[in-house]
């Protein structure tokens, strides 16, 4: 059943955030992927998403996205989770929810919302 198997790949794609490695989240992306952070302007082509990634990456220490309610039906995939991010000393526990349009898939948009202040405040 297509809504399991798009399910599975963002839940799969979650976790792999923990594992702190850019190349293995960005294998879940078309080429095409436009990623969307909505406090900022979106990021459209794998090799920008990328790049977007990998500074994440580069200042975190650790991290855990914990899924709380997913939603799906065809290729939306929408997931409510807390991300809790340990960068050096500071931590952060981020109510998001993120919103996967799949093709073939891939994940071919991502939209996170969530509260850049609770994010800044953490970090600062």
């Amino acid at each position: 059943m297509q809504m399991q198997t798009n399910e599975r790949i963002v839940r799969d794609f979650l976790d792999a955030w923990a594992h702190l490695d850019a190349d293995e989240v960005c294998a879940y992306f078309t080429d095409d992927i436009v990623y969307h952070n909505m406090p900022g302007p979106p990021v459209a082509g794998r090799e920008a998403v990328e790049r977007r990634i990998r500074a994440f990456l580069s200042t975190w220490t650790e991290t855990r996205w914990d899924v709380l309610n997913v939603l799906a039906d065809g290729d939306l995939v929408i997931a409510e989770r807390v991300d809790r991010t340990v960068a050096g000393e500071k931590r952060v526990d981020l109510p998001c929810v993120g919103v996967f349009e799949m093709r073939d898939g891939k994940i071919a948009v991502w939209r996170d919302y969530f509260d850049l202040g609770t994010y800044q405040r953490a970090m600062a």
